[in-house]
């Protein structure tokens, strides 16, 4: 009798096998590139599920060695819902420059956030250029909680730390015809790889009538969870506006200009039809290719019906003659 040895589907044969030379070779071109040993395994293996996810970003946030930032809780901003934990929204986050998937936090390892530089002006009688750590110690640092959703229809709520954009607005003094704020992030397509594409209109812009960055709820946040900016989240200063999608909330921004008409941003000029200047929060007005009735929370995929406004109608309403 002739015995048949059936194979497995996953044998392959010795000869095709990684040697052990290469394998360790290519761990050791990993570790010089500056990767941990938990980015490597990541590599290597391949981490699909959200919780080998938040286990790299986990140690990524402690390898950030990100600086705490003390602050009291401005208790005029309450949340109707619990706070999003922080390795779900560091793991999970949109940043067009540097990936259009949620990835975000496996592309941002060139990003140099430091030294930064944010330069005020345009139509305003003290124009500025201050260094981040100079910005932040002429700012009253607060921590604010804040829901934020996302025009994709998925949402958080976290404790952002910063100041009032009013409280630039008032330091650099704008003009009589200043009607417009114009944001513009970094241009660095040699740290941010999507921004080499040539169809796309780098640097991101945004923009902000002058009456909505002197609203109450107009927020600059130089930190997130108790400490300064992650580079997913738009390190080291970033727009934030709870009433507005959050394409509206700019990241790593390095201008501000005061103008006198409304500028040009980024997803409204490559999108018109589907992602309009004002942005706000609507469950009545559905995208074009999606329900925005209800949202879905990060972590716990709880379901939300979605506010006007986000719920943030007493604040913004009269902003826009409701």
């Amino acid at each position: 009798m002739t015995l048949i040895k059936i194979l497995p589907d996953w044998h392959i044969s010795e000869s095709q096998a990684t040697s052990e030379s290469v394998y360790l070779n290519r761990r050791r071109f990993l570790k010089k590139a500056g990767l941990g040993s938990l980015s490597i395994m990541g590599l290597l293996v391949g981490c699909q599920s959200i919780e080998e996810k938040k286990t790299l970003v986990k140690q990524q946030l402690q390898d950030s060695n990100l600086r705490a930032i003390a602050a009291s809780q401005n208790l005029a901003f309450t949340l109707d819902r619990p706070l999003t934990d922080e390795l779900s929204a560091a793991v999970y986050t949109n940043f067009y420059e540097f990936s259009s998937s949620k990835d975000v936090w496996e592309k941002v390892g060139k990003f140099k956030p430091h030294p930064w530089t944010l330069e005020i002006s345009g139509l305003v009688a003290k124009p500025q250029k201050l260094a981040i750590e100079d910005l932040i110690a002429k700012m009253p640092i607060e921590e604010r909680l804040y829901r934020h959703r996302c025009v994709e229809a998925w949402a958080m709520a976290v404790p952002w730390l910063g100041f009032p954009l009013k409280q630039l607005i008032n330091l650099v003094e704008p003009k009589a015809n200043a009607t417009h704020l114009k944001f513009t992030t970094f241009f660095r397509p040699d740290q941010a790889r999507r921004q080499i594409l040539q169809s796309e209109p780098w640097p991101y812009t945004e923009g902000l009538t002058i009456k909505e960055a002197m609203n109450e709820l107009t927020f600059m946040a130089v930190g997130i969870y108790g400490h300064e900016l992650p580079k997913q989240h738009g390190a080291p200063i970033r727009l934030v506006l709870p009433w507005k999608y959050g394409y509206k909330s700019i990241k790593s921004i390095v201008q501000i200009e005061f103008t006198d008409r409304q500028p040009a941003t980024f997803w409204n000029t490559r999108i018109p039809e589907e992602y309009d200047f004002l942005a706000n929060v609507n469950p009545n007005i559905p995208h074009p290719r999606w329900s925005q009735a209800s949202e879905r929370m990060l972590g716990t995929g709880d379901r939300f019906a979605t506010q006007i406004y986000n719920g943030y109608s007493s604040y913004v309403a009269n902003l826009y003659g409701a």
